[in-house]
Order: structure tokens, then C-alpha cells, then sequence
């Protein structure tokens, strides 16, 4: 038995004395205690004519007790697993009595900082793994199938969960799972897919949520520890790390850049939408992402490199997905807008965002924007890319008005355009018109011979 209360057997030889004159083990090394190395034995058979030898001091004997004593110390409770005699003397071999570690979660104190296992035990039945559905259309007009999984975490007693709006963007159906193996089927309450947060509901109450910390108290190099459903099937994983960094940018694979997180706890898909805690229990971030090598998720192959939204950065509005089912006074502008490629502007055409669709009903459309538009300045402010148009319109409210410059067919005008405020159902209109437009560009690039006029994606 080792230090850890583990049997570790020592096979068939074990009433053997290893110290014992003529004994000889080939091969390699047992491990010795307390991980030292291992003895090989000891061979002293004759080679040769004998010799007088003098009187030895049995050295070996004081070395596997100065081993033993050392292990001792480490170990606590120590008491004699058997007795080994070499010549003449007693050498006693020393094994760890250490008793299992009792939780006592009767009450949990965030104000004292917890183990790991703590933490496990106390919040494993706060985790959910979340399995959904998903049915969409292709190009061609074809219901196609599929279902993805994640995680997700109970923020209220009567059944409110927290997760990344990736986990459950167009879910056809959703069902929760809890560590005991009870399942519920959940209903979309809200989300916000800019900043990767969607509350879902299941029929239940009774539940125990999880608590929630600051994100930002947190120090770089602080432990941290997830859990989730790494791979969809390793259910209820625990690992866990130190905090990285903090206020990281990350570009995210459509594009978008959010302030992350970054974690060395082992991370993999599955475990998104699941909570990061601080080592007093507290949910300070929600596991989002995994650093990848390529455009997708299945070739991520750099280790140790994770990242998690701050809650802070998005307590407000989960507070607001709970009770409005979205986040209020969020400006909107009726458009989508993309970059202005390269080679574009190699003839002439100005950097700005370019308007690729303009949603029909909404402000955009009111204020006399059209497809391929390409938006310079808003109000002030140079605009040279889309990023830069969204980051500059979240700074204003819902009914403001702004002065556009716009670069329209070699010519350059200002629209004004009064922003709205952005809700689920004019979100549904700018989604719908998105799809159409991508579903329209997919099947233009497939009738496309390579080659071409470049300014063949901006109507003129």
C-alpha cells in the first residue's frame, strides 16, 4: 500500500528478501517508495578465487531506513507492513495509513476557499450536458438533420440555464441531462449571439444553482476549474488550471472578437457553455472556446490554450435574457455588412463596411441604404471595416440619430439613419433576410467560373 492508501501488490516475490545475500531481480527497476527508484537487487556470487574480506557495516540497511523515515515523515500515519531481516538486522518497511478525504457540504462558504473535490462534489449537480436536434435547409432547398452537444449550468432554482448561444443555435429541440441521469426536455428562452450566451428552461424546481463570482477580482496565475462534457460523451468532467490571462481579444471563427479568459484547464468541444469556477466555488466565467489550428473546431490541435467569457462582462444581460428574453436597448441598423476585399479597393473603391443586405421594414431600409452601399464614417468616426461600423454603433441608444457617409456607384453622400431598438422579432427579419442572402451568394459562387470582374459583388 502506498502513501495514497493504494494496494500496490509486490507480485510473487514479496516474501522474498531483496537485501538478502544471492538474491538478483533482472530486468528493470521496481519503483520504490514514495516514487525514489527502485532497487535491481544485489548478485555477489564468486568470480574468481576468494579473498579475506574484512568486516562490511550493512550500509544497505541504513539507506532503505533513511528512505523509510523520509517517507514517514511525508506520510503521517505511518504503520509496519512487514519485517525484512539482512544480516542479522531488522529493517522495517513503512506503508501510508492515510484516511479517504471526508466533503462536508452541509454548507457551502465562498468566503474560504475549497479543494477541487469540494468544488466537484458541491456544483457536479449544478452541470448539465445538453444534447440538441438541429434541422436547417441547404442551398438546394433540402431538410438536412443533425444534433450537436454541449454544456450548460443551473443559474436559478426553478430551472433557468445558462450555456453559449452556439450550443443551442438552431436546435430543433433541446434536453438537459444532470449527473444522476434524470433528463428534462428544455425550451429557448433568450439569447445573445454577439456575445455567445443563451438561457434555456427545463420544468423542474428545487434545483441548486450555482454561485456566481466577479471575473473581474480575478488575478492572472489564480486555479480555476471546469466541468463539462468534453467530446459530448466523457460526461461530467472535471479538470482544472490556472488563469492564464485575462482581457483577451480573440477572433472567433465567424469572425466576430469577444474579451476572453484564457485558461490552461483542458478544454475540448463539448465543454462549451459550461461554468469555470475560482477556488471559492464561484462561476467567474462560462467555457466558450478552444484555440484551433484551423477554421474548425475538429482540427484544434494546440494544447493548454482555452478561453471562457468574463460573467462580468455578461451578468446584466443574462439578468435580462431571464426576465425580457433578450437584451434591451441594443441599437440596431437594419443592415448586414461585410469587409471591402482587397483587391476591390486595388481599383479605386474606398475600405469601409460594405452593406450586403438591407432588412426589408427596418431603419436601414427607412433611412435609404441600398445593397453595396460601402459605410466610411459614422458620424465622426472612420469606419475601414465592418468590426469597426458594429463597435461604433454600440456606443449609441436605441433612437438616436446618426450621419452616414456613404460611397455609393463612384460617388460619396451622407444618410441619416434613426438606430431602433433591436428585439427578438426584428432580429427574426434580419436573420431571414441574411439566410436568403447567403443561400443566393452560395449558389452564385457554384454557377461562377473562376476568374471575372471583381466588382461583380457590389451591383454596379
Amino acid at each position: 500500500m502506498d502513501y495514497y492508501g493504494n494496494n500496490n501488490d509486490m507480485g510473487e516475490n514479496r516474501d522474498q528478501d531483496p537485501f538478502a545475500p544471492g538474491y538478483y531481480q533482472p530486468g528493470p527497476s521496481n519503483p520504490g517508495s514514495c516514487g525514489e527508484p527502485g532497487f535491481t537487487g544485489f548478485h555477489d556470487g564468486p568470480s574468481g578465487p576468494e579473498k579475506p574480506k574484512k568486516p562490511r557495516k550493512n550500509r544497505t540497511a541504513w539507506k532503505v531506513v533513511a528512505l523509510c523515515l523520509v517517507c514517514a515523515v511525508i506520510g503521517a500515519s505511518i504503520h509496519p507492513l512487514y519485517e525484512l531481516a539482512s544480516g542479522g538486522n531488522n529493517t522495517t518497511l513503512y506503508v501510508g495509513d492515510r484516511q479517504p478525504t471526508q466533503l462536508n457540504l452541509t454548507a457551502v462558504d465562498t468566503e474560504k476557499e475549497m479543494t477541487t473535490a469540494e468544488i466537484y462534489a458541491a456544483y457536479v449537480g449544478s452541470t448539465v450536458g445538453i444534447t440538441v436536434d438541429i434541422v436547417s435547409t441547404n442551398i438546394f432547398g433540402q431538410t438536412v438533420t443533425g444534433a450537436a452537444a454541449g454544456s450548460g449550468f443551473v443559474i436559478t432554482e426553478d430551472g433557468y440555464i445558462l450555456t453559449n448561444y452556439h450550443v443551442i443555435a438552431d436546435a430543433n429541440s433541446i434536453t438537459v441531462a444532470f449527473v444522476d441521469g434524470t433528463t428534462y426536455p428544455a425550451t429557448y428562452v433568450g439569447g445573445e449571439e454577439a456575445n455567445d450566451i443563451a438561457v434555456i428552461k427545463i420544468n423542474a424546481t428545487g434545483l441548486t444553482p450555482v454561485v456566481i463570482g466577479s471575473s473581474d477580482d480575478m488575478l492572472v496565475g489564480e486555479q480555476v476549474t471546469a466541468i463539462g462534457n468534453p467530446l459530448g460523451e466523457l460526461t461530467f468532467t472535471e479538470t482544472t488550471g490556472i488563469i492564464s490571462a485575462l482581457n483577451r481579444s480573440i477572433t472567433m471563427s465567424d469572425g466576430r472578437k469577444m474579451n476572453m479568459i484564457q485558461t490552461d484547464c483542458a478544454i475540448n468541444s463539448g465543454n462549451s457553455g459550461g461554468p469555470l469556477f475560482n477556488s471559492h466555488g464561484e462561476v467567474i466565467g462560462i467555457v466558450s472556446a478552444k484555440y484551433s489550428s484551423g477554421s474548425y473546431s475538429s482540427s484544434a490541435s494546440v494544447e493548454g490554450l482555452g478561453f471562457a467569457i468574463p460573467m462580468d462582462d455578461v451578468a446584466d444581460m443574462v439578468s435580462e435574457l431571464v426576465t425580457n428574453g433578450y437584451v434591451t436597448g441594443k441599437p440596431l441598423m437594419g443592415i448586414s455588412v461585410g469587409d471591402v476585399a482587397q483587391e476591390v479597393q486595388n481599383y479605386g473603391v474606398p475600405a469601409g463596411a460594405e452593406v450586403l443586405v438591407v432588412t426589408p421594414g427596418l431603419c436601414g431600409e427607412k433611412a435609404g441604404l441600398q445593397a453595396g452601399d460601402i459605410i466610411t464614417k459614422i458620424d465622426d468616426t472612420e469606419v475601414t471595416c465592418s468590426d469597426e461600423l458594429i463597435s461604433a454603433k454600440n456606443e449609441y441608444a436605441p433612437g438616436d440619430t446618426v450621419k452616414l457617409t456613404v460611397y455609393r456607384s463612384g460617388q460619396t453622400m451622407e444618410v441619416k439613419l434613426t438606430l431602433e431598438e433591436s428585439t427578438p422579432e426584428k432580429t427574426a427579419l434580419q436573420d431571414e433576410a441574411q439566410t436568403e442572402y447567403q443561400q443566393q451568394y452560395q449558389q452564385q459562387q457554384q454557377q461562377q467560373q473562376s476568374g471575372g470582374w471583381p466588382f461583380s459583388g457590389f451591383g454596379y
